[in-house]
């Protein structure tokens, strides 16, 4: 069956990250598209403006993984992620090193609850700034969009400038 037909008959069980937000009774809809990799290319589809989209970067502070949420346009500045973290030990995570973090995932659509997978969130100020968030739902043709508060509730991230 062809993507567009899987699409529509929803042949999948829903992302994990869908129960989840059931469960904390969370107002949120859930869009279903053609693949899309890039946070970039995300907010293109979607119909939004690229500074809603939150992009997942994942980066290795002291050893452990972090999760980095940014608006879909900016790029991570790692001197300002050492300031946030206090420490001069950061590196971008390569796939290798968090694929199996994620293991209802497909590699680089994880949704920005780190939270969910032991890990600490740090969100972008520029992210904070929107009342709602667009972010990918375990996939590359799943997205979820739901208020900022509602993620802020959930996730508890720490709130940086990381861009």
């Amino acid at each position: 069956m062809g993507l567009l037909n899987r699409l529509l008959a929803r042949e999948d069980p829903p992302p994990p990250i869908e129960s989840y937000l059931r469960e904390q009774h969370v107002d949120f809809s859930v869009h279903h598209h053609a693949p899309a990799y890039s946070a970039q290319r995300l907010a293109a589809v979607e119909h939004v403006p690229g500074r809603m989209v939150a992009k997942v970067v994942i980066a290795v502070v002291d050893e452990e993984l972090v999760m980095l949420c940014l608006p879909a346009p900016c790029r991570v500045d790692l001197l300002k992620l050492m300031n946030t973290v206090a420490t001069d030990s950061v590196r971008l995570a390569r796939e290798e090193d968090f694929a199996e973090a994620f293991p209802d995932c497909e590699v680089g659509a994880m949704p920005p609850f780190g939270n969910l997978y032991e890990m600490p969130v740090y969100v972008d100020r520029q992210l904070a700034a929107d009342e709602r968030i667009v972010f990918r739902a375990c996939r590359h043709t799943d997205t979820i969009e739901m208020a900022f508060a509602d993620f802020t509730r959930l996730a508890h991230p720490t709130v940086a400038e990381l861009c």
